[in-house]
């Protein structure tokens, strides 16, 4: 697996992936330190490609990735993190409307908790997804976060 650490507005950012795709794209800012585990290889070309559109999308001069992925996930948090890549950049959806589109609408409770554990922020577009109330729920990188990549979008 290689990985990198790149520098973004919200702080440094973990990506690892190997030749399927990009398993991790995780925030470091606030979290103790992450631990590059045995194996990995630091590979700052690997990710020259996904650095370059991140920074466009920082930006605000990218609207849609077009990134290999490879998370290693359930079936359930494949179809939700499907649904959220389905969510027009600039727009939000609720928990429970992701529930109705992958045809579960009594699992709200479980895409928040798909949408916890998604490895790839950003790209597939956990930030998007507010409650039913239209307030920000929870981020696992912290609502500061979610709202400033909300307000990347909203302009």
């Amino acid at each position: 697996m290689y990985y990198d650490i790149i520098e973004s507005p919200i702080g440094p950012i973990l990506l690892a992936g190997d030749k399927e795709g990009l398993k991790h794209l995780i925030f470091l800012k606030g979290k103790e330190k992450i631990k590059i585990l045995d194996g990995w290889v630091e590979n700052k070309e690997f990710f020259k490609e996904i650095s370059r559109q991140l920074e466009a999308y920082f930006a605000g001069k990218l609207k849609s990735f077009d990134v290999k992925l490879a998370p290693e996930c359930t079936e359930f948090q494949k179809s939700v993190w499907y649904a959220l890549c389905e969510i027009p950049y600039g727009e939000t959806r609720s928990y429970k409307e992701i529930a109705i589109s992958i045809g579960n609408p009594m699992a709200y409770r479980a895409v928040g908790l798909a949408n916890n554990r998604n490895p790839i922020a950003i790209i597939i577009p956990c930030h998007r997804v507010i409650g039913s109330n239209g307030k920000l729920m929870g981020y696992a990188s912290g609502l500061d976060v979610k709202e400033f990549l909300l307000n990347i979008e909203l302009k």
